[in-house]
């Protein structure tokens, strides 16, 4: 393991220039403390968990200290927000301090968030505050450990900053890590601006540190569109399979990796309600749970459209064409998974379709429903299960179909319940347990933050002492607004 003073750096996209991004030092926040740290997180570093307790940890989190290879730059690029075009966004409020390189030779940028004013900050003061820099670092670390791809969290500092947003609150930041924080909006901008030189260039080198096969390739960008586009698909059919609701997917928001990234007004269903919008701000619905997978397409198109200079629109378009079976083919067999399934039959896609149109008509909780059903024998558990719902008739129809289905795989009872286990969490990340969290640290009391992070980093384990995490939401914890302000 080692100290935060012996973190290896090779800042390779620091080298591409000041063409793709901006060098800038952070602006520090005034009495940094530190409020929850990840120690998986950490070990991505090479980092034990007792750096945590060192006072320059914090420090560290806070754009105190920078550490030794570190080279901050805001990157810039543009992206479409809300399907409106914007010629030009980049880091407003965060800052690329460098490139880790840990034992095993994987890289991880180092991310600051809510690091002060960039040139891309568009009159903005570049602050984070501390709600949402709570949610941010939940959410990533809890969607890590469901097994979700997701940019992970290393730490919030809290501080005695004043930022003024609906309220005086105060300001924060977050370390977060990723392999490359480059997003569609990187494209978009080198296209739009006819920069087409730098497009290349930066192609260039996505391809030669995150897709390196594609090099084999006779046409590797077209392979690497192919490769973004398969990993895209299989992060929505996650967050399909899951209930996860991003909020605001505008394609500055959109990983060229395929992981999830850029947490703003996010949220977990509680109901299940294909219609929901978690941000309050999305007046037309255009961000809508069940608008993720087309408006994930739309993107993807958006990203085509920035390679047209080097790659054939019929190759493109084909490609294209890809996206929503590769994202069904994904998505049912998570949820195959989540009903303790392991082989395909023709009839599956209805089996869960019809599943979640009761659910509906219901107000199903939907991850409790998974779990509860793969706590007992099945025919027990839909018994019990039968008293959610509304059509009775035909729950029992369906209950039927599940129960022939189960029996048709020739699997015991508790081969079937292991694997069940092991799909549906006990634990996700509901919205009124954030906000109970984050008011608690905007009192100064970080612990029950840090017991939150604790229990959903652990999402698929029985915590004894822990059941309250588990329970229904309250009914106002179904109506919470969140909004993209930070």
């Amino acid at each position: 393991m080692k100290t935060l003073a012996e973190l290896a750096f090779d800042n390779r996209f620091a080298r591409l220039g000041d063409t793709f991004s901006t060098p800038i030092a952070p602006q520090p926040l005034d009495a940094p403390r530190l409020v929850v740290a990840s120690e998986s997180a950490m070990a991505l570093l090479d980092l034990g968990p007792e750096q945590a307790h060192d006072p320059r940890f914090a420090e560290f989190c806070a754009g105190h200290w920078l550490a030794p290879g570190s080279e901050p730059r805001a990157m810039v690029y543009s992206g479409h927000q809300f399907g409106v075009y914007n010629p030009q966004l980049g880091d407003g409020r965060g800052l690329l301090l460098g490139e880790v390189v840990n034992a095993a030779g994987d890289y991880w940028d180092l991310h600051l968030k809510g690091a002060g004013s960039t040139p891309y900050s568009r009159m903005g003061d570049g602050r984070a505050v501390l709600r949402s820099s709570i949610r941010e670092f939940l959410a990533s670390e809890h969607l890590a450990a469901l097994g979700i791809p997701s940019s992970r969290a290393l730490a919030v500092t809290d501080s005695s900053t004043p930022v003024w947003r609906e309220r005086r609150e105060r300001g924060a930041m977050l370390m977060r890590l990723a392999p490359s924080h480059v997003r569609f909006g990187h494209f978009e901008f080198f296209y739009y601006t006819r920069q087409h030189d730098a497009l290349r260039e930066l192609l260039d080198f996505i391809v030669a540190n995150h897709y390196p096969d594609c090099l084999e390739h006779p046409e590797p960008y077209h392979s690497f569109f192919h490769q973004v586009l398969e990993r895209t698909a299989e992060m929505v059919g996650y967050w399909q399979a899951y209930g996860f609701c991003h909020g605001v997917m505008n394609t500055d928001n959109m990983s060229i990796l395929g992981i999830t990234f850029d947490f703003g007004p996010y949220a977990f269903l509680d109901d299940f309600d294909p219609q929901y919008i978690c941000n309050h701000s999305d007046d037309t619905g255009r961000y809508s749970f069940d608008n993720q997978v087309p408006i994930a397409h739309w993107n993807l198109s958006a990203l085509a459209q920035a390679l047209t200079p080097f790659v054939g629109k019929d190759a493109l378009l084909a490609t294209l064409n890809r996206f929503l079976p590769r994202f069904r083919e994904h998505w049912l067999g998570l949820m195959r998974g989540r009903l303790g399934l392991t082989q395909a039959h023709e009839g599956d896609r209805a089996l869960v379709q019809d599943l979640l149109r009761l659910m509906q008509g219901s107000a199903v909780d939907f991850t409790r429903f998974f779990r509860e059903l793969s706590e007992s024998p099945a025919d027990q558990a839909l018994r019990r299960l039968r008293e959610d719902f509304v059509d009775l008739a035909g729950f029992d129809a369906w209950s039927e179909r599940y129960l022939n289905r189960v029996a048709n795989e020739g699997r015991s009872a508790g081969e079937r319940r292991a694997q069940m286990l092991a799909a549906n969490p006990r634990y996700i990340l509901r919205n009124y347990l954030a906000q109970q969290a984050i008011e608690a640290a905007e009192q100064g009391d970080y612990d029950p933050v840090r017991e939150l992070h604790a229990v959903l980093s652990r999402p698929f384990d029985e915590q004894p002492g822990k059941e309250r995490f588990a329970e229904r939401p309250p009914e106002w914890g179904k109506h919470l607004e969140i909004s993209c302000s930070s």
